[in-house]
């Protein structure tokens, strides 16, 4: 199974897990959103020292693994992406701050695990080619 497969499987189970069909329809949306954001030059290292910072660096290194991912709230996704980041979020999403901290509590273990099989997170061309892939195939 290719990256972007599991990807699509990861997004795919996502949309699935939300309750009734609002969540699933958010995280549907805040996908590209991710997406956009992971795609920058220099992104995955400003993820993780912001991780690292909020004391939350052992959670991101599980979902960088290849055991079980651990999980993350709401509130310590915002402290992680700060609230500027997530009002620019929810906002394009169309939706309040609360709920797109929820969604992506849930979105982003899974978009990173997939994105480091065998716990490597490719870097320069094949991750911005990964990322802009997944966003071609549910843009």
């Amino acid at each position: 199974m290719g990256l972007l497969d599991q990807l699509g499987s990861a997004v795919g189970g996502a949309l699935g897990q939300g309750q009734g069909t609002g969540q699933g329809g958010l995280v549907a949306i805040l996908l590209p959103q991710v997406i956009a954001m992971l795609s920058k030059p220099g992104a995955l290292g400003n993820l993780t020292s912001a991780f690292q910072n909020a004391g939350l660096g052992n959670v991101l290194q599980s979902w960088l693994g290849s055991g079980q991912n651990l999980p993350i709230s709401a509130d310590q996704v915002k402290q992680v992406l700060g609230s500027g980041t997530i009002a620019d979020l929810a906002k394009k999403a169309g939706v309040g701050e609360g709920d797109a901290s929820s969604a992506l509590a849930g979105l982003l273990p899974q978009v990173i695990d997939k994105l480091s099989p065998g716990g490597k997170v490719p870097e320069g061309d094949s991750l911005g080619g990964a990322l802009a892939s997944l966003g071609k195939l549910f843009g």
